[in-house]
């Protein structure tokens, strides 16, 4: 019954802040459903389309959840599940869904316009090159994460090549997701070129849905890892160029319905596991201040990463979402909205990997994935019968898409990013540049350029990235929330509510950030380190300084900000 409270709590929370806190953020800020958005002043048929909101929610919520809110909380349960269940529903209500729907809102007031471009609007134009840098350095990250992922669900250690039958989890795994890529591109072309609407449409891509994942679990593909990390870095480079109606759209949006059935297969589990007692919930309230993965504080904040806070949000809602949103009023069901049901998700992984919690604990799942497959799947049946088998292989498919859309995303805001860290302020795109800079400012350039690396470094150990990436991103968060709020006491709005959020997240991240580069230089020093331990030295040593930088700037901006208030 302890799985049944923790889920009936947290949703019911959930949705009393998002009615409550959520509502009132809006009426402070002026959210104006008359105001004409960037996807409608600016549509280009490439970047800014307007979508449906359900079509946007899709692409959003699909982006934002990626693998981080079922691998972070996994993680993190080794302090216990109330630790993990505070962070997750708290800080999605008053750090992480303040920062998404923030972020999406100052955009969407500035044309659809990335982070860098607010942060250069408020605080100079330094103060947005460093930003640049620093969100480059943390995308790195997230393809690093994310292909590393993908290709953990997708290849098989016996290895080979093509078709083959009688499929494990990871080769139905890998079908699947092929044949939804064709499935997407489908969607996309009869809903943006048929003009079929919205409705039929899904039905259609619902039993498309259905026939491919048939298909996929009587039918597996296999390749070598290696392979799995190129054909990915080939297709996001692919994905993050065409027109966003060809793939990142209908793909997200197809694949948000992936998510929806996960997380409701994940209550009807959990519900009638309560009364079948098919499974027990093994996680203790609480396990200690120190754990292997270092003391609560700041380890948890950082390690539940999506689950109540993510940076990586903050660049979505101002790279892709504001340029798709067809009217004011969605931008809170869709930025706030999507974070609240994404910490829900984090509480669901909390509830799977306590049903399988000792297991977890001995090493017998290959990843926080897996364990979040198996602990759902063992809810319906015992281990190893034909229930546990297709449920946790379906389990696996969700967790890998949600991760590829992540990347798709992620590689799209790599070009934005890079392309405009090389214009000056009177070249709207990278063929007004001049010189070398036109070249560096290309999106092909930026693209392969991020995605080599990501891909290189996806070759590593997932332990030896998550930790980086979960503190840079965390970094990233308060630095967006440094960004909003500054942007909102220009424009003269309540940004009063990001101060403690702001303040917590920079102080949680740079602390964690420092113990990394003690422990590294550590290893270092008793000749114990190996080339990811540079790597991680080297990246937690700029994101350190890069952030301090940005706050010192963001602190200068608020007391000119307190001082002209203070002589109006």
């Amino acid at each position: 019954m302890t799985a049944l409270f923790i889920i009936l709590a947290a949703i019911a929370i959930l949705v009393i802040g998002y009615i409550t806190y959520g509502s009132w953020l809006a009426r402070q800020w002026g959210i104006d459903p008359s105001r004409k958005t960037p996807a409608i002043e600016k549509e280009d048929g490439v970047d800014y389309v307007a979508a449906p909101p359900a079509v946007l929610m899709g692409h959003h919520f699909s982006s934002i959840a990626g693998a981080g809110p079922i691998n972070g909380p996994i993680q993190a349960s080794v302090f216990g599940w109330f630790p993990v269940f505070a962070w997750c529903v708290l800080g999605g209500i008053f750090f992480g869904g303040l920062q998404d729907f923030g972020s999406l809102f100052a955009s969407i007031r500035h044309d659809g316009k990335s982070l860098g471009e607010i942060i250069h609007d408020t605080m100079g134009k330094r103060a947005k090159r460093l930003f640049l840098v620093f969100a480059l350095l943390v995308l790195i990250l997230v393809i690093a994460s994310f292909v590393n992922v993908v290709a953990g669900t997708f290849f098989t250690e016996e290895g080979g090549f093509g078709v083959t039958g009688n499929p494990t989890n990871n080769q139905t795994t890998a079908m699947i997701s092929l044949l939804f890529i064709v499935l997407a591109v489908g969607y996309g072309y009869i809903t943006n070129k048929m003009n079929v609407k919205t409705l039929p449409a899904s039905i259609g891509g619902i039993i498309g849905i259905v026939i491919i994942t048939v298909i996929g679990l009587n039918c597996g593909f296999v390749m070598s890892r290696t392979a799995w990390i190129v054909f990915i870095g080939i297709y996001i480079v692919i994905a993050s160029l065409v027109p966003v109606w060809i793939l990142l759209q209908p793909r997200d949006y197809l694949s948000s319905f992936l998510l929806y059935a996960m997380m409701a297969l994940a209550v009807i589990g959990i519900i009638s596991n309560a009364f079948t007692g098919n499974a027990t919930f093994a996680i203790p309230a609480v396990t200690g201040w120190k754990t292997g993965i270092g003391t609560m504080f700041p380890a948890l904040f950082i390690t539940v990463a999506c689950g109540a806070c993510s940076g990586f949000h903050s660049l979505i809602s101002t790279g892709t979402s504001s340029k798709q949103l067809r009217n004011e009023k969605d931008a809170k069901p869709i930025g706030y909205g999507s974070m609240l049901i994404e910490s829900a998700l984090g509480i669901v992984s909390l509830i799977a990997v306590g049903m399988v919690f000792q297991k977890y604990q001995d090493g017998g799942f290959g990843s926080p994935s897996a364990a979040f497959g198996g602990g759902i799947a063992i809810m319906f049946g015992a281990e190893g019968t034909g229930i546990y088998n297709t449920i946790s292989a379906l389990l696996t498919l969700a967790v890998s898409v949600f991760a590829l859309t992540s990347l798709d995303t992620g590689t799209r805001l790599s070009r934005f990013m890079f392309t405009e860290l090389f214009l000056n302020e009177d070249e709207a795109t990278w063929k007004d540049a001049k010189g070398i800079r036109k070249c560096l400012a290309h999106p092909l350039f930026g693209t392969i350029f991020m995605v080599v690396i990501g891909c290189v470094l996806g070759g590593l150990k997932l332990s030896a990235i998550w930790a980086l990436f979960g503190a840079a991103n965390q970094l990233l968060a308060g630095i967006a929330l440094l960004a909003v709020c500054a942007w909102l006491g220009e424009v003269g709005k309540n940004n009063k509510m990001f101060f403690f959020p702001m303040i917590f997240m920079l102080c949680a991240t740079l602390s964690s950030l420092v113990l990394t580069i003690f422990k590294k230089f550590g290893a270092i020093g008793a000749g114990e380190a190996v080339w990811g331990d540079y790597f991680q030295l080297v990246f937690a040593i700029a994101m350190a300084v890069l952030a301090v930088i940005l706050v010192i700037e963001g602190v200068q901006t608020f007391k000119k900000q307190a001082e002209a208030k203070a002589k109006a």
